[in-house]
């Protein structure tokens, strides 16, 4: 059973002392967690000081007893905002590479900074990530880590024990429910 570290706003001992142990103590366990989940290391250092950060104003707050379940479960939140942030260069999936999906290439390889475009690409980003919030977490997730994080089905069942053909499936609803919305965004669209 993991051992509770003391960190506690009402504590007497300086923070200082107990934040660097638990960063002496979790540092490369969590940079090596958050590594295999990003695509670059300098990604993965980003991630690790924005969980750092988060320890430092969380402990003025709070209590922390299970100070490694809460670092990991940060540094995994972390990781799933930054996916979220990122924006694709590649959305073949959800354009009409295939003909199932509407066809918006138009709107996102427009660079021109006239309102109407700019309004448009805002737009289309801004439904993209409510249909993502809309979606079951774990269809979510599997989207986010394939498409955005660019991991592999094998990875990805590595980090969750899942099989590959059940990930397959997840991803396959998300991207239908995604198609969906941005069908309907599509046709608001070309209404006007």
């Amino acid at each position: 059973m993991e051992e509770l570290l003391p960190i506690a706003p009402s504590m007497p001992t300086p923070q200082g002392k107990n934040i660097a142990s638990v960063v002496s103590r979790f540092g490369k366990r969590l940079l090596g967690f958050i590594r295999r989940r990003v695509a670059s290391q300098a990604d993965a250092e980003d991630i690790l000081q924005d969980v750092w950060y988060q320890l430092t104003t969380t402990v003025d707050t709070e209590p922390i007893e299970q100070i490694s379940g809460w670092l990991f479960s940060v540094a995994r939140n972390k990781i799933i905002d930054r996916y979220r942030k990122k924006k694709p260069e590649s959305l073949d999936l959800l354009l009409d590479t295939d003909g199932e999906g509407p066809d918006l290439t138009g709107i996102l390889l427009d660079n021109s900074q006239n309102p109407e475009s700019t309004h448009l690409r805002a737009l289309f980003w801004k439904t993209l990530q409510e249909a993502l919030d809309e979606l079951p977490e774990e269809q979510k997730a599997v989207f986010v880590w394939n498409e955005l994080g660019d991991l592999s089905f094998k990875e990805i069942a590595e980090l969750t024990g899942e099989k590959v053909n059940t990930l397959i499936s997840r991803k396959r609803y998300a991207v239908l429910h995604l198609r969906e919305r941005l069908l309907t965004l599509y046709n608001e669209i070309i209404q006007h």
